[in-house]
């Protein structure tokens, strides 16, 4: 009976610790509670067994994603607990690394940090493409160590945020034994997560010419899913914000801007298609007189399906090059395994068909900057992030359309992955969004112009491009590659040292002789 007791209070206590690692991010955004809450996780599995350690790390992580993820309950609950249960499991695997290694295998604390960094590549693949959301290192902004960004990217800024939660459950059973030992290796685990703050900012990067951006943020006139039942309008508040940056600009009240960036879906009417979309967003270009990237729902989205594209249009108000989003959202913009999830779900009668997925990255060159756009959720995928820098990005622009979630956490949780990627890649962020949140972004992670939620607004700024690679961009995935593969060692080592000790002694007895 005592023993169900303890396992019940174990529970309850990793569910306690995994909802303080929810609110560690925005819009809360309490983040010393994230290092705790891993620490709290990893004294519970220490010295368990593995189906306890997986037990205990899949209840943390339901906890987490529920608060973490409220925001999709605009879509309705359907979404939102059956999707924190299954991202929740992968969180068992940290659990289990944790209970194969901690005490099992020496300096056992880096492992076990490294089984973080495993559950999140596996979260970031599948299923489905992958839901990287709330990965450790996402809550970093503004803390000492958002500037490890730039040398380690996300991985290596999630095993820090872990080897600092590990090291304190490491600490605390030894801090009646040997408390200067104890201290020692909370101290240092603490200075190597903060020693990003140390390094030069732009590390890698070269800067070049300044350029003026216009980030447009038009406004939609509903909220949640009745966010885009007026597709004209918000074409229109687009098409009058951008006129009316025109006339400023003639009137001598504002500079002429190099390139002017418009949302995802600032226009939910195809404009090659539609001729009334088409000449007003050619007009709306040939006003500003200067390049205009803008997102555009494209296709047939009732029957053969569709793309989810951004166009750049010439200052002589015609489409040229383009981009066809390639991570396309499952539930979102495609339904997986539909036969089975369309006709049980009433909400997905509003995706009768599927977004067609892009084939190539997402580098555009649109007036003088060589733009690396990142569609919406894409931003949290580093591979992406990536393959922009690589194929010669200058700016990274993120059109984005939140509408869906106005009011909710998801726009704030967006926006500081936002922010973290600009300190990774070096290079200035445009986040323009339909309503909020819009901002201009700077190498070091800081907000240069931010505009209010659920109004029409013009951010107007002078950024420099950026040329060059980080290091967190040059070593691409193999720091992520290699605390996965040691994390699996390590645990695989802890768990057949773990089947010797439990194996009983063989049989002794009295020779037999023939």
């Amino acid at each position: 009976m005592r023993s169900r007791y303890r396992s019940l209070l174990a529970t309850a206590v990793a569910a306690i610790a995994g909802a303080a690692a929810g609110i560690s991010f925005e819009p809360l955004h309490w983040w010393p509670l994230l290092p705790l809450s891993v620490a709290v996780l990893t004294g519970l599995c220490r010295g368990r067994r593995l189906r306890t350690g997986f037990w205990l790390g899949a209840v943390f992580g339901t906890a987490f994603m529920l608060v973490l993820l409220p925001w999709l309950t605009v879509i309705g609950p359907y979404a939102w607990v059956p999707l924190a249960v299954a991202e929740g499991v992968f969180y068992g695997l940290a659990g289990l690394g944790t209970a194969a290694v901690a005490g099992r295998v020496r300096a056992w604390p880096l492992p076990a940090a490294a089984a973080w960094v495993l559950v999140e590549a596996l979260r970031g693949v599948v299923p489905f493409g992958g839901f990287p959301w709330g990965r450790l290192s996402f809550a970093a902004e503004d803390t000492p160590l958002a500037p490890a960004f730039a040398v380690l990217g996300a991985p290596g800024v999630t095993f820090l945020v872990a080897l600092v939660g590990t090291t304190l459950a490491w600490a605390v059973p030894r801090a009646r034994v040997s408390p200067l030992r104890a201290v020692a290796g909370v101290v240092a685990a603490g200075l190597l997560a903060c020693a990003g703050v140390l390094l030069p900012t732009g590390l890698g990067t070269t800067t070049g010419r300044a350029v003026t951006v216009a980030a447009v943020q038009g406004n939609v006139p509903g909220e949640g899913l009745e966010a885009f039942a007026e597709r004209r309008a918000v074409l229109d508040n687009h098409v009058a914000a951008t006129l009316e940056l025109a006339r400023r600009v003639r009137d001598g009240a504002a500079p002429r801007p190099d390139l002017v960036v418009w949302p995802e879906n600032s226009s939910d009417i195809d404009p090659y298609a539609d001729p009334t979309a088409r000449d007003d967003i050619g007009a709306a270009a040939s006003a500003v007189g200067v390049p205009l990237l803008m997102g555009a729902v494209v296709g047939d989205r009732v029957q053969q399906g569709w793309f989810n594209r951004a166009i750049v249009w010439s200052p002589a108000g015609r489409p040229g090059r383009h981009y066809d989003k390639t991570h396309p959202v499952p539930f979102g913009e495609y339904i997986p395994l539909r036969s089975l999830f369309a006709s049980r779900v009433p909400a997905l009668d509003q995706i009768p068909s599927d977004m067609v997925r892009g084939t190539r990255p997402g580098v555009l060159r649109v007036g003088p900057a060589t733009a690396g756009v990142l569609m919406c959720f894409e931003v949290a995928y580093d591979g992406l992030v990536r393959d922009l820098v690589d194929g010669g990005a200058d700016v990274v622009v993120v059109p984005t359309n939140n509408a869906t979630y106005t009011g909710t956490g998801q726009v704030e949780q967006q926006f500081a992955m936002s922010r973290l990627r600009a300190i990774e890649t070096g290079r200035y962020v445009v986040v323009a969004s339909t309503n909020g949140i819009s901002g201009i972004v700077a190498p070091d992670g800081h907000v240069v112009e931010r505009a209010p939620s659920r109004t029409r607004a013009v951010l107007e700024q002078r950024v420099r491009l950026v040329t060059g690679r980080t290091p967190a961009v040059v070593m691409g995935p193999w720091p992520e590659l290699a605390l996965a593969a040691w994390a699996i060692l390590a645990a695989g080592a802890g768990w057949l040292g773990y089947r010797r000790r439990a194996a009983p002694p063989p049989a002794t007895g009295s020779p037999t002789h023939g």
